[in-house]
Formats: structure tokens, sequence, C-alpha cells
């Protein structure tokens, strides 16, 4: 009886130890993620000692350099470099990431669509040779130069080198010679971040205005009315749009109308305009909330057809299109006058080409921003307000509600969430209510003459008054 008792007490104990070794086991997994890779990774995944340089990196002071690491999903890269070389780590400090990196810069690299340049600004920094502080090169000597974990590095190199008594690495200097050491690396510590003249170029790239357009429009030529040509012609560079205004090759009437405007495309109609003001109506309708606009251009109005005729000679056009709620405000009279639709819809369309990222550094670098429209003279007044661009001004303003909801290069589609009505020049000021004029009776006025002759004659005494 004793020896049963004896024998499941042991049974439990071990049952015990079991659960705990195998609970502090995964502990171990979820706390490190070289060792989730290790264990629940892809049947290639590298097995990670936990001796490796990798896990002291990730365990160690430099908390900022970890952390990117981890974010720029690195792990299993250096963990088959690992694998294969004995690698160095030049290991910024903290308050180099932190707080002494440019705070645009860092912006940049933790962005999502820069993930490319944060890998290669890390592995900027790792090389797959081990240097030991002992074995620093002197400067007396060829200084070392050693290609770094960066696959597409353009032969840029990481120069090693002591000099005046200071090891360096590129134009840092090493503080912590020899700070982490592990049989498969090495980890040196230094005062700030190497960055490749890559993702420098890449950040500038990015900052310039060649690759973040805020273009600030231009008005349109002075057109002869008379004649409906350029007062002052101005030369056009090679595949310019033309200079002349768009609405002047839609002018009203066939005897008022000039020849259409050459395009970039010319007579041979290398634009097929058509095909794409169908593709950007289709795209209305699939969008959802903007049948009404399309519906004006295609059933009320013949501006799909006249707008595909000007893509084809080359025009480029930005529409700014009123979604459903927009246009259900309209009253009836404001739609069913002969023209009025062609109106309305004249003044949403602007002969360039706008983007909401254009339009919106636009406003922002510029303020005010009047663009021209093919409702001639008005323009249509842009400003910033609130993160995003707002059209018009007072009451009848707009928002750009669906930004970029069709855009091929010619044409350009923006959703808002109102129609806009050109401000009118001259106003009709109120009539003032006609005021009471008393009339004032006055006493008839003599002559000059008559009253002298009368103060003389009553002087003498032969008439008391004149009358």
């Amino acid at each position: 009886m004793n020896f049963h008792i004896y024998g499941v007490s042991s049974f439990i104990f071990y049952t015990i130890f079991t659960v705990l070794v195998i609970t502090s086991a995964a502990l171990k997994v979820n706390q490190n993620p070289l060792a989730k890779n290790s264990v629940a990774g892809s049947p290639n995944s590298v097995q990670i000692n936990s001796n490796s340089v990798l896990v002291a990196l990730l365990d160690s002071h430099y908390t900022e350099l970890s952390e990117l690491v981890e974010k720029a999903l690195l792990l299993q890269t250096l963990e088959e470099a690992v694998s294969k070389h004995n690698i160095t780590i030049f290991a910024p400090k903290n308050e180099a990431l932190e707080r002494d990196l440019d705070p645009e810069f860092k912006r940049f690299l933790l962005e999502p669509g820069n993930l490319k340049s944060l890998q290669n600004l890390l592995l900027f920094h790792m090389i797959p040779t081990r240097i030991e502080s002992t074995r620093w090169p002197v400067e007396v000597e060829k200084p070392n130069h050693h290609n770094s974990l960066v696959r597409d590095s353009n032969g840029e190199t990481l120069q090693v080198v002591e000099k005046n008594g200071e090891k360096l690495v590129g134009m840092a200097k090493i503080i912590k010679p020899d700070d982490i050491t592990r049989p498969d690396g090495i980890i040196h510590g230094i005062e700030r971040v190497l960055i490749p003249k890559s993702v420098q170029q890449d950040f500038n790239t990015r900052r310039s205005l060649r690759s973040i357009s805020a273009v600030l429009p231009e008005g349109a030529p002075e057109v002869d009315p008379r004649t409906h040509r350029l007062k002052k012609p101005a030369p056009v560079p090679a595949g310019a749009p033309p200079v002349l205004p768009v609405y002047d090759a839609m002018a009203p009437g066939p005897s008022l109308a000039p020849a259409p405007a050459p395009g970039p495309g010319g007579p041979h109609h290398h634009f097929d305009g058509e095909s794409q003001v169908k593709d950007f109506i289709q795209t209305l309708l699939h969008y959802g909330g903007y049948n009404e606009m399309a519906d004006i251009l295609v059933n009320l109005t013949s501006l799909a057809t006249e707008m595909g005729r000007l893509v084809s000679e080359g025009y480029v056009l930005t529409v700014l299109a009123p979604n459903d709620e927009a246009m259900a405000k309209l009253a009836t009279d404001q739609l069913s006058e002969p023209g009025a639709p062609e109106q309305i819809m004249y003044y949403h369309l602007i002969p360039e080409y706008q983007t909401e990222e254009s339009m919106y550094n636009a406003v922002r670098r510029f303020g005010k921003i009047r663009y021209d429209t093919l409702r001639l003279p008005h323009k249509v007044v842009a400003e910033e307000a609130d993160g995003s661009v707002k059209f018009g001004q007072g009451e009848g303003s707009a928002y750009l509600f669906d930004p970029d909801i069709y855009t091929d290069g010619r044409i350009s589609v923006q959703g808002i969430d109102g129609v806009l009505f050109p401000v009118e020049e001259n106003k009709a000021e109120p009539s003032k209510p006609a005021s009471t004029v008393a009339k004032v009776v006055g006493k008839p006025r003599r002559g000059k003459l008559m009253e002298v002759t009368c103060s003389v004659l009553g002087a003498i005494g032969h008439f008391s008054s004149c009358h």
C-alpha cells in the first residue's frame, strides 16, 4: 500500500516537473523573436544558438537599434548572414538614433513605403568580417575597405582605420570597442549613425520638388476676343500642352468657333480621348456615389463627347466631380434652364492636370490658388482647410472628398462634397426704400434790382412796402 502511494506521488511529481519545463521553454520562445523563427519557421530557417551575437544584440542596451531591426523585418536576413559569416556590428548609441537623428529623416525611414531604405541603413552598419579592436588597421597602413551586408550597395564600402589614436569606421568614432563579443560576431559601439549615399539620395529625392509637385498654376494667356488669337504668342516647347485656352476651342456657334488648337498629338490623334472619357465615367459608376455627375455628362449634355475630342487633340483636364448628395441639393430650375447644366459643369473643369497631392502641396506652399476653368472668365479658388483642399468661398465652398478617383495622366477626377458656383463680379445691390422727402415751399424771391428800388422808395416815403 505504501509502495503504491509512493509510485503515485512520484508520477505526479514527474508530471508537474515536465509541465514546468515545457512552460519555461515556451516563455523563452515568446520572449525571443529569434527563437520563434527557429521553432516555428520554415524548413529553410536557420537554427540560432542562444549565445549568438543576434540574441545578444536584441538583449543589449542598444534598444533603439534592436527595435529598428525588428521593425525592418531583418531577423531572418541576419540569421542567414550569421550562419555563413562571422559578422561585425557597429551599433550607434541610443541617443544617436533617438535625439541626434534629423526628425524628418527619421519619419522618412519609418514610413511603410520606405522599408527598403530602412533596411539598407541598418545593414550598412554590419560587415561579414570579424574585426576586433586589437586588429584595427592603423592610418600608416593601408586602410581596410569592407563591403557591408547591403546587397545593392553600388560599390559603397565602409572604411575601417585608426587615426590619431582613435578607432574610426567611416565618419563615426568607436566609443565602446569590443562591447559585446560572441563566437559568431562582435559588436562595437559608435557615436553616430552611418548613412549610405543611396539612402541619403532617396531621402533628398523624396523631399525635392521633382518628386512632390506643387506647381503654382499660371493664368490663361490673353486672347483677342475679335480674332480669338493670342495677343502675344508664347513659345511652346515640344510636347507641352497648347497655350490657347481650351475654352476657345469650345466656343459656341459654328461661325465663332476657331479651328481646334493642335495639341501634342496634332492631327494624328495619338491620344484616344473617347476611350479615356468612357473609362473615367465607368470608373465613376463603379466607384459609387457619382451617378448624377455621370448622367449629366452623358445624357443631359454632350460634354462627354466634347471632352473626348479635347483629350484626343492633346488637352489635359481635371474634373471636380460633386457627389450625389451635393447634386441632390440643386433646385429643379437650376438645371431646367437651357444651357444651365453645361455652365455648371464648365465651372468644374480645369484645363490642367492636377492630382490630390499636387493641389494639396500647392495650397500649402502658395496659400490661395486660382485655377482657370472652362467657364471663362471665372476661376475656382482653392486653399488649405482642415488638412484638405477647399474649393470656393463662403457657403458655396466644397471640400476634396474622394481624392484621385481616376488619374491616367490626361484626365484627373477629384470628388468633392458640394456644387461650385462662380462668385458674380457685379452683384445687384439691394434696392433701398425710397425715403419720404418733405417739400419745403419757399417764398418767391424778388430780383436784386427790385429789392434795391423798394428800399430807396421806402426811405423817401412814397411806399410803405413793396408787394
